[in-house]
Order: C-alpha cells, then sequence, then structure tokens
C-alpha cells in the first residue's frame, strides 16, 4: 500500500483484492479481523506507520462488510502500544472522554508526544557516551599509572641500580661544591693582572683602560 498516494486509490487496491466469492470473502475477513485484534505497535515504528497500517485493515474491514466504529479503533490502537507509552495512554483516558475521541485526534496527540519520547532517548543516549567516555579516559589513565608504578617499582627494588644512583648523587654533589669553593676563593685572592680584589681578570679596570686607549 506504500505507493498509494490517494486515499481513493487505497480504497480501491483493497477493494479488487478483497472481493470475491462469499466464501472467499468470509475467509478474508476472518483473517483481517483477526489481523485487526493482534494489531501491535513494534519497538522501532513511528506513529505515522502504524496509523497507515491500520488504516489498511480498517480499509479491508469495511470493503468486506466487518466494520467497527470509531471508538474500538481509539480503543484497539491504545491498547497496542509499547510499554514506554503508557504514561500518555493514562493521561489520554484520564482527560478524553474515549466515545467521543476521533481516531485523527488520538495520532496527532501520540505524534506530538512522539517528539518529546524522541528528544529525551537522544539526550539520554548523549549523556550515556558523555559518560562511557569518561569512564574510558579514567581506565586508560588508571593502567597508564599502574604501568608507571610498576616501572618505579621494579627501578627501586634492583639494589644495584639504587646504590649506584646514590653514588652518582654524592659525587655530582661534591663537584658542585668544589666549584663553588674554588670560585670563591678566586674571587677573594684578586685579579690577576692589578692583584686588586673583589674582581676577576676579565672585569679588571686596567685592562678595560688599555682597551679603550
Amino acid at each position: 500500500m506504500s505507493d498509494k498516494s490517494t486515499t481513493k486509490a487505497m480504497f480501491a487496491s483493497l477493494r479488487a483484492n478483497y472481493e470475491g466469492s462469499k466464501k472467499v470473502r468470509e475467509a478474508k475477513a476472518t483473517i483481517i479481523v483477526h489481523q485487526y485484534e493482534l494489531f501491535k505497535m513494534k519497538e522501532d515504528e513511528t506513529i505515522e506507520a502504524i496509523y497507515l497500517r491500520f488504516q489498511t485493515l480498517v480499509y479491508g474491514l469495511q470493503i468486506l462488510k466487518k466494520s467497527y466504529v470509531a471508538s474500538d479503533h481509539v480503543s484497539n490502537i491504545m491498547r497496542r502500544l509499547p510499554a514506554r507509552w503508557r504514561p500518555k495512554v493514562t493521561a489520554i483516558e484520564e482527560a478524553k472522554d474515549l466515545s467521543t475521541l476521533s481516531v485523527e485526534d488520538l495520532i496527532s496527540s501520540l505524534e506530538v508526544h512522539e517528539i518529546s519520547l524522541d528528544e529525551h532517548d537522544s539526550a539520554k543516549k548523549s549523556k550515556s557516551n558523555a559518560l562511557k567516555s569518561k569512564v574510558k579516559h579514567s581506565q586508560a589513565f588508571k593502567a597508564i599509572e599502574s604501568e608507571e608504578k610498576s616501572s618505579y617499582g621494579d627501578f627501586d627494588e634492583d639494589p644495584t641500580v639504587a646504590e649506584n644512583m646514590a653514588m652518582l648523587s654524592k659525587k655530582l654533589q661534591y663537584l658542585a661544591r668544589k666549584n663553588k669553593k674554588g670560585s670563591r676563593k678566586d674571587y677573594q685572592k684578586g685579579c690577576f693582572n692589578c692583584k686588586k680584589p673583589g674582581h676577576f681578570i676579565a672585569d679588571c679596570p686596567d685592562i678595560q683602560k688599555e682597551k679603550s686607549k
């Protein structure tokens, strides 16, 4: 029926398919009634899609003289919605008179609610993805941290490496103190050029005068 652009064309197609001998009509009517009674919305189906399927059944019943009233259609659709639609169904039952509610008004109300459900599901999915990403980053960080601790642990547990590092550290400290003392002694002895204390030969004022001359 998806290629039928108008209600008239849809009705004509159904009439051609379902008309026949009396026995054939009764057999087809039984099948359609059974499909009507077991009509159910699929989890991934939109309100527009189930409305089209439902209309097809209703037109087939009308052709075969097995018509239902509007309130039957309304009740049947509301009973066949998935569990997540239950709050909306309850709200409609409390706010509307189902005996006078048209199928078109019901579908319009359900389509509005469908938009809210889609937005909620989209936000929930985004939040879930963000949480999963955060957990993955946390796990990766912990893995790196654990690996670093393991490496440092192996380093610290090796007595030979630890002793060598301690000796190297002591030598560096000794050389630093020695260089510092040497610089201080040279500074106190004075300039090698003028023999005056307080500066090195590179800063000797006598040499600077000679250069300027």
